[in-house]
């Protein structure tokens, strides 16, 4: 507001800076939020770790961390600063390196944490998985979350007058319909950052930090090819998958003024993925 009226900036992260993990491939979440946050005026730091990437079917992006970063600086506005740099997030040393890094580069303050990186495979049904399936996940999903927002929430406390805080952790589904039986670490792990967003936005409340997660559904960044790729179009509504920008613009839209009121929820962004109506029936009219 502004004199009291409705107002929206038009670069409304203007001279705010946010790390986003997992940002390594141009087909991914991260690089669509990276690129967003960006163009909303914000400092990037763009975190890589491009060998989870090239053990993966997917492989890793083409261009490696450069091509990524190239991308975000294309799309930032002016004055933003872009930075990067790779980190492996099962060593619990990273994290807390990684927020340093990031300030470092963007100015010795970070107000914005969207913590999108996950460990990918290694993982199995309830016959299958084992002790070193859980800890690997538990390592990566889960423990390295909460150490960032951890790094986040031990800088020095600003002043009133700096912006906000906003913390966007992202979680895979694991709470709706079916749940993810095939991959039962992998869904574990994400379902304690679920179960732990109301926890930790209680715990920084009082430091003017926002927590919130984000179910962005599934979403096309080239893990499913062919019939199997149809198969899962064929369940939302629109008959499309999600393109990384439609969970980026939520994703986005939460580390902004406009959502400061809005903390410890976890948010569906599906698209109507797998729900009434399915993709050729009609609304029949009573009586039609």
């Amino acid at each position: 507001m502004i004199n009291g009226q409705p107002f929206r900036a038009s670069y409304p992260l203007s001279g705010r800076t946010a790390l986003v993990t997992g940002a390594s491939r141009r087909a991914g979440i991260g690089y669509a939020v990276a690129r967003r946050l960006a163009a909303y005026g914000a400092s990037v730091y763009v975190h890589h770790h491009t060998p989870h990437d090239e053990e993966q079917p997917w492989g890793a992006d083409p261009e490696g961390p450069e091509g990524v970063v190239a991308g975000v600086r294309e799309a930032a506005a002016d004055g933003a600063t872009v930075a990067h740099g790779p980190g492996d997030l099962a060593d619990p040393e990273t994290p807390a390196r990684l927020v340093s890094a990031a300030r470092e580069a963007l100015g010795g303050r970070l107000d914005i944490l969207v913590a999108n990186h996950g460990l990918s495979g290694y993982d199995g049904d309830l016959g299958a998985v084992d002790a070193a399936m859980l800890d690997a996940h538990w390592a990566v999903n889960t423990r390295s979350t909460v150490l960032l927002v951890q790094a986040l929430a031990r800088q020095p406390r600003p002043p009133e007058s700096t912006p906000p805080g906003r913390v966007v952790l992202l979680t895979s589904g694991q709470d709706v319909r079916g749940g993810m039986p095939d991959e039962i670490a992998y869904a574990l792990a994400k379902g304690a950052l679920s179960s732990a967003t109301r926890t930790l936005a209680t715990a920084l409340g009082h430091r003017r930090i926002t927590v919130n997660a984000v179910n962005p559904g599934p979403v096309d960044t080239g893990y499913l090819t062919g019939e199997d790729h149809a198969a899962v179009a064929s369940m939302f509504d629109g008959g499309r998958w999600a393109d990384p920008d439609d969970p980026a613009r939520l994703i986005s839209w939460l580390t902004t003024d406009e959502a400061g009121w809005i903390t410890g929820e976890v948010i569906n962004s599906e698209g109507g993925f797998a729900r009434w109506p399915r993709p050729g029936r009609t609304f029949d009219a009573p009586g039609t």
